[in-house]
């Protein structure tokens, strides 16, 4: 959560007024997780909405600088700090990506935006023909081959003009912009927490590949206060995770997993979510979100991580989800993965804060307590592979844990590593593969001497296992944040192109001035040679 801490204020009355009637009964069937049951439920509402384009832009409301800490999952493990036994202590070989694009995104002077909120939550797909970035509540639609700016930035429930309720009412930002490989088409998300319950994830699926296009609109109920929600795409479903808190948002409930029907959801007509609730031992999940032109092999579930609070391994779930007949659902799990052991950065806990900056003494948070988003699948057909990545301490800095994963239905480390080649502090990442196992990391780094600035490294197959090669800069940095704002970011987004399938894209945040609330962000592409 980015910018409010509510009180739980019912607007069900002005639902009703909108002519909306909320499907609020859910059906509880058995599964196999453990003697919990599925929920099964309707959405709220669903319509198809005109061109986004032709939509009336909604303004950002000014409301001074609101910046508040996202809801607090309970702290990690404290147990004293544990060597970080897979290290790499040394760069490497210069990465040997070279960029593509690199241009300004949605920022503090760009594009004549003013956004006053913090953190940025920086986010961003690309398409066939576009990139679309959602940073914290204003969209923008960029043409891929130039950069060039061809709609926005608008307020992110612009896309829900005409919906009614507070989809359209509310522009609460957690945003999430996916693209659907297999359909080309677009999936976007943001959450309704202001004036709830009822607690709303709003989605929209577009009818084309095209952004500024019409979309299929959807809203869906959530129990409780539905925060940092994060959304894969799958073949049979649009998974998305939460961390739920109460109403309230003073107690934390545990993290919850749903999957929404996609095949509904692109043919426009009414659709159902089947959503797993979980204890309060569990946050911070993600689900797997398919990269490349071959799905996984038929029937398999959605793969749904996190990291177990033992800092030593990662949990694996199975969610197997049958929309025709719900009671055929299955939740299995988790199986537990062991890992080097790792201390989380920041002594994982979201509000404390370790990541010093140049020429201040304010310090960042590293949200070094969960994965950082994306889970990323690919089937390679002789093997699949998840890739995924945390902050962790390592020596007298922060570095970027990551893993590959492999035969996730028996769940297997084939590689993982700590990416501290020197004394500057890496967190804030997010990893891919492209179609012939090259894999990008993206992330923030800062430190005494280094204004936070955006950089990325990777490996090619023919590397030695669990290393990446030397960093290159996206974008350096010149100045800090101050103000007493220490959160950062959020998240980060690396996605890889659907055309060929091998080029990279990035998106992050960054400071032009040292200051506080007038932060900007950067879209950079990048190929390995040998992926063509």
């Amino acid at each position: 959560m980015n910018r409010f801490r509510l009180s739980p204020v019912v607007s069900l009355v002005g639902v009703l007024a909108l002519g909306m009637i909320p499907n609020l009964a859910t059906a509880s069937v058995p599964v196999q997780s453990s003697g919990t049951t599925i929920e099964v439920q309707g959405a709220v509402h669903h319509d198809v909405s005109p061109p986004l384009r032709s939509m009336h832009a909604v303004s950002t409301a000014s409301v001074g600088q609101p910046s508040v800490r996202p809801l607090l999952i309970p702290p990690r493990s404290t147990a004293k700090e544990q060597s970080d036994s897979v290290a790499q202590t040394s760069a490497g070989p210069s990465v040997g990506a070279t960029i593509g694009l690199n241009f300004p995104g949605v920022g503090q002077g760009d594009y004549g935006f003013r956004d006053q909120y913090a953190p940025p939550d920086t986010n961003g797909a690309v398409g066939a023909t576009q990139y679309v970035q959602w940073v914290n509540v204003d969209l923008a639609v960029f043409n891929k081959s130039n950069g060039a700016l061809l709609l926005g930035p608008v307020a992110g429930n612009t896309i829900w003009t005409g919906f009614g309720g507070p989809c359209e009412r509310n522009n609460d930002g957690d945003p999430i912009a996916q693209y659907d490989k297999a359909a080309n088409r677009w999936v976007l998300t943001q959450f309704v927490v202001s004036g709830a319950p009822p607690f709303l994830q709003c989605v929209a699926v577009s009818q084309t590949s095209d952004a500024t296009g019409s979309y299929n609109r959807y809203s869906f109920n959530q129990p409780g206060f539905n925060d940092y929600p994060k959304l894969s795409v799958w073949p049979d479903g649009y998974y998305i995770t939460y961390n739920i808190f109460n109403n309230s948002g003073t107690a934390f409930i545990g993290g919850r997993v749903c999957a929404m029907d996609r095949s509904a959801m692109l043919a426009g007509t009414a659709a159902t979510q089947q959503c797993q609730q979980l204890s309060s031992n569990y946050s911070g999940l993600l689900p797997s979100d398919l990269d490349g032109k071959t799905p996984p092999p038929g029937g398999s579930p959605n793969y749904v991580m996190d990291l177990d609070t033992n800092n030593s391994s990662l949990n694996l779930w199975k969610f197997h989800v049958d929309f025709a007949t719900p009671a055929n659902t299955t939740f299995t799990g988790p199986t537990n993965i062991p890992v080097p052991a790792f201390t989380p950065a920041c002594d994982g806990t979201s509000r404390n804060t370790c990541i010093p900056q140049k020429g201040t003494t304010q310090q960042l948070e590293s949200l070094g307590d969960r994965l950082m988003y994306r889970l990323a699948y690919r089937n390679f057909g002789d093997h699949e592979a998840l890739v995924l990545n945390h902050s962790i301490q390592s020596g007298r800095s922060v570095g970027v844990r990551w893993y590959e994963v492999r035969s996730p239905s028996a769940p297997v480390v084939f590689q993982q590593g700590t990416y501290a080649p020197n004394g500057a502090h890496r967190w804030m990442g997010s990893i891919a593969m492209d179609k012939v196992g090259d894999i990008a990391v993206g992330y923030s780094v800062s430190s005494r001497l280094t204004y936070p600035s955006i950089r990325y490294t990777g490996r090619v197959p023919t590397d030695a296992l669990g290393t990446l090669e030397g960093e290159a800069t996206i974008k350096a940095g010149s100045g800090s944040q101050n103000g007493g704002l220490a959160r950062w970011g959020d998240y980060s987004a690396m996605t890889v192109d659907p055309v060929d399938d091998c080029t990279f894209w990035y998106t992050n945040e960054y400071l032009k001035t040292t200051g506080s609330f007038n932060w900007s962000t950067e879209i950079a592409s990048f190929k390995f040679p040998s992926c063509h």
